[in-house]
């Protein structure tokens, strides 16, 4: 049984991508997809990729506290007096919930909302504008690296956790679309979320405090299980990319 894993930085607990993806945009969606210093895949046009982004602070956020008819209401307010955003427009899509030639079970639309209910949150508790709901997409070439992974007939995660160009235990090259990683026992899209918000490299990469949300949309896929793992197994992986 493969150990659990979680990945943050290349001492935290369990793993966490050393080196996260990071894309400036570039469709997932049936057009172009950035990598980190290497091309897509072929499914995927490669872009320019720039440098990852400082991580900029999240605002402070304070509490504007007003009186109305005897009742105190509370008010998230910007470091400029600005309110801060409370909700999110739109409605999360669907995701096939398809199975792997090998068995392993793919994104679901529960995951896909999961994932997408969290990440806002974290964005709206941090004062930063939220991705409208519709702009949160399974992705199928992310799926398809997660599959890989998971058809490892290694007992180590760490045999085929990485970036385009790993090769297997077994000596299977990678497929699939890269992404920033996530996964371990019971995971799920909102756990993931927070775990990438935890990561200051993974921030930088998936959340870009500081950037225009403008044209963009969150790509995202989740496994469940492997050859050797139980459903609640999970690896995932998300990126930034644009509509």
């Amino acid at each position: 049984m493969k150990k659990l894993f979680i990945l943050t930085s290349v001492l935290a607990a369990g793993l966490v991508l050393t080196s996260p993806f990071v894309g400036a945009g570039g469709s997932g969606f049936g057009g172009s997809s950035a990598t980190a210093a290497i091309s897509a895949a072929p499914s995927l046009s490669p872009v320019t990729v720039p440098t990852a982004p400082r991580v900029v602070a999240a605002p402070r956020v304070i509490i504007a506290k007003t009186t109305r008819a005897g009742a105190t209401i509370a008010t998230l307010v910007g470091p400029q007096g600005q309110a801060c955003p409370t909700v999110a427009s739109g409605t999360v899509g669907l995701a096939p919930g398809i199975t792997s030639a090998g068995g392993v079970a793919g994104t679901t639309s529960n995951d896909l909302a999961s994932f997408a209910y969290k990440y806002n949150a974290i964005r709206i508790a941090n004062c930063l504008d939220p991705i409208p709901y519709g702009n949160f997409r399974y992705n199928s070439c992310m799926e398809a690296r997660l599959f890989w992974m998971a058809e490892s007939p290694s007992p180590s995660v760490l045999d085929a956790w990485g970036h385009i160009g790993s090769v297997r235990i077994d000596g299977v090259p990678s497929t699939g679309c890269d992404g920033n990683l996530a996964g371990g026992s019971g995971n799920t899209g909102a756990t993931v979320a927070q775990k990438w918000w935890n990561s200051s490299s993974h921030r930088a990469s998936l959340y870009r405090p500081g950037t225009s949300i403008a044209g963009v949309c969150i790509a995202f896929a989740l496994t469940h299980g492997g050859i050797d793992e139980p459903y609640s197994f999970t690896r995932s992986a998300a990126r930034w990319t644009t509509c």
